[in-house]
């Protein structure tokens, strides 16, 4: 059902990356939810490190929009089913504002986003090195675009009171609104390495002081009043919210009632912890949907899967960063091999793809496929269409999906007997493997825009599991 969606918004863009967005949209995050705001976090673009900063600073899981592999389509459904009930939504941009999948004009790009939303943008200008060009730059962004409705600037990295001073003057001259102001600030700095920030899940503690002093940072610095007026000018949107629940369950989840997994709910873990941390949440939330209890494990810690797994989720992370606590957990290995040689549905992604592998950077790892792994000086990185080459737990051959790709590892080789996907644009080959219940690729996948792939994930845990139950009763 079409509705009328109306919440405050507001997306925080930049000419380019490293201008600050994170800096600000995160620092805008915790300062409007440290008022009591019920404030919704948004990501546009695959990224999956900044939205577990964005959950931190709001206590809300942080929601990606992807216009190219969810479509253009899905991004406003997608974003009024992350934001019901709040008071206010702040959406992060990708790259330049105008910037999006090569070749593709505006698609995935967070100027089409911010149209899709009709919401007003905020542009961080890194204004470190310019005074008066500063309203140059303003304006070419504000008019290359009419759509596009830029609603104010907020400067970053300003070095001095008279450079704020030259900054303001240029740009009240060029009729653009300054909303604030921030120094040179290097106590907020976030740590980054070879695929960007290093992830919430792996510095807790100091993330969570990062997070408070961005929030005091962009209170001392911005107009929050301004910024709010800003955002409650976005017109509402009409647009049925997106739900995990389209669907009818794939199966009947028989027993406690009131809407919990029952007795017949296969239980599918998720891999978890500092080392496994790149997940969408729409994932979890179409496995419950479907009829599953979905528990999270982590392989770094845990020496057994969840009690009665019938279904293993392996997604992104970093196990590069750690392969040997990852290779020393041997008791772990052994029980996924086991699962997986036992005909076990696993879906793994990316580092779930290297810890299934025979080795990672000559640790042994699961050995569940006959490959090996190791870090790489080239980094793939890009938007990926893909079909299905072969039947899996995951998805019927030919299903067609748009996906990302994001590593600095190779695997050898690059695809099994029964490839995982065959890529169709930019490039084409084969990619992945699928044996048994596996299906592992480094490919990224977004299951909102087929929610078959949970779907059908579900329904062979669920498989696994009565299989297990009912050899379990023939031995009784």
């Amino acid at each position: 059902m079409v509705t009328s969606f109306d919440v405050p918004r507001l997306v925080v863009a930049a000419p380019s990356s490293g201008s600050g967005k994170t800096t600000v949209a995160t620092g805008l995050m915790a300062a409007f939810a440290e008022r009591g705001l019920a404030v919704s976090p948004h990501k546009a673009g695959p990224d999956y490190i900044d939205p577990g900063y964005h959950a931190l600073a709001t206590g809300r899981p942080g929601r990606n929009l992807d216009a190219f592999m969810c479509g253009p389509e899905l991004v406003a459904p997608l974003f009024a089913h992350g934001a019901a009930g709040c008071d206010l939504a702040v959406v992060e941009g990708v790259m330049g504002l105008y910037d999006g999948a090569a070749g593709r004009g505006e698609l995935a790009s967070t100027a089409q986003v911010a149209k899709l939303l009709r919401a007003p943008v905020v542009l961080v200008v890194d204004a470190s090195s310019q005074s008066r060009s500063v309203a140059a730059l303003v304006h070419g962004f504000a008019s290359f675009d009419p759509q596009v409705r830029l609603g104010g600037v907020i400067l970053n990295k300003v070095g001095s009171d008279r450079h704020e001073v030259m900054l303001r003057e240029a740009l009240e001259e060029a009729g653009m609104p300054v909303l604030g102001v921030l120094r040179r600030a290097p106590q907020v700095a976030t740590p980054s390495r070879h695929l960007g920030l290093v992830p919430v899940a792996e510095r807790h503690a100091d993330a969570l002081a990062a997070v408070a002093a961005l929030a005091e940072q962009v209170r001392a610095g911005c107009d929050l009043d301004a910024l709010m007026a800003l955002a409650r000018t976005a017109p509402p949107l009409s647009c049925e919210p997106w739900s995990p629940y389209a669907a009818p369950p794939a199966f009947e989840a028989r027993g406690s009632g009131g809407g919990a997994p029952g007795a017949s709910a296969p239980v599918i873990a998720v891999a978890g912890g500092p080392a496994f941390t790149f997940s969408y949440a729409e994932h979890s939330e179409l496995l419950r949907a479907a009829g599953a209890e979905v528990v999270t494990f982590d392989p770094l810690r845990d020496e057994a899967l969840p009690e009665g797994t019938g279904g293993l989720v392996i997604g992104g992370g970093f196990p590069e960063v750690y392969a040997p606590e990852l290779s020393a957990n041997g008791a772990l290995r052994q029980a996924v091999s086991a699962f997986a040689a036992a005909g076990g549905p696993v879906a793994a992604e990316c580092a779930g793809l290297l810890y299934l592998a025979r080795s990672l950077d000559g640790k042994p790892m699961c050995g569940v496929l006959d490959a090996d792994a190791r870090m790489s000086e080239r980094l793939t990185l890009g938007y990926r269409e893909a079909v299905a080459v072969s039947d899996s737990s995951l998805a019927a051959a030919g299903t067609r999906l748009r996906g990302h790709e994001f590593h600095r590892t190779v695997i050898e080789p690059g695809a099994g007997a029964a490839p995982a996907w065959g890529f169709t644009h930019p490039e084409r080959r084969v990619e992945g493997f699928v044996q048994e219940g596996v299906h592992a690729s480094y490919l990224h996948t977004h299951w909102a825009a087929e929610p078959s792939v949970a779907r059908r994930f579900a329904e062979a845990a669920a498989a696994r599991t009565a299989a297990v139950r009912e050899a379990a009763a023939a031995r009784r």
